[in-house]
């Protein structure tokens, strides 16, 4: 884990890569409760039996909110930004869905420092993320990720 505790420390990172989490896997029950939280019961993702049977992959999928919702959780434990007074998650820019998570499926955030700017006392970060699939080539999205800090 990255520990990084003031401003001139995230910047010493630009260009490179911070780190990955540890793995996580997206099982139906995860699946189900995000769907209730959000009201999206298409099929896809909830009916077993329907997915077994109709879906290319012949399995349930995972919500794709469901893997951008992970970031903050993953990105815990990627990086310790210490000294802030508040973290703000700002924005996803250039996102791109590359292949389905299937339920079961492991997955892993990637997480690259691509830019950082002091505005005045708010810090904006840009992180490179990709979340990566146990065993596949190809990620289920990649994108870059926007925090805002107010360090203390």
């Amino acid at each position: 884990m990255v520990v990084i505790n003031n401003f001139e420390e995230y910047q010493s990172y630009v260009g490179k890569e911070l780190g990955v989490s540890d793995w996580h896997t997206i099982n139906q029950d995860q699946i189900n409760r995000f769907a209730d939280a959000t009201l999206d019961h298409q099929w896809i993702h909830v009916d077993e039996e329907r997915a077994a049977k109709e879906e290319p992959f012949k399995s349930t999928i995972a919500h794709g909110y469901l893997t951008l919702s992970l970031i903050p959780y993953l990105w815990k434990q990627i990086a310790d930004v210490r000294n802030i007074k508040m973290e703000i998650n700002y924005g996803v820019e250039n996102l791109k869905f590359g292949q389905a998570v299937l339920v079961n499926n492991e997955v892993q955030l990637k997480a690259k420092l691509k830019n950082i700017l002091n505005l005045r006392g708010t810090v904006k970060v840009v992180i490179e993320a990709t979340l990566m699939i146990k065993d596949q080539k190809k990620p289920a999205y990649t994108g870059d990720v926007i925090f805002l800090y107010h360090f203390a």
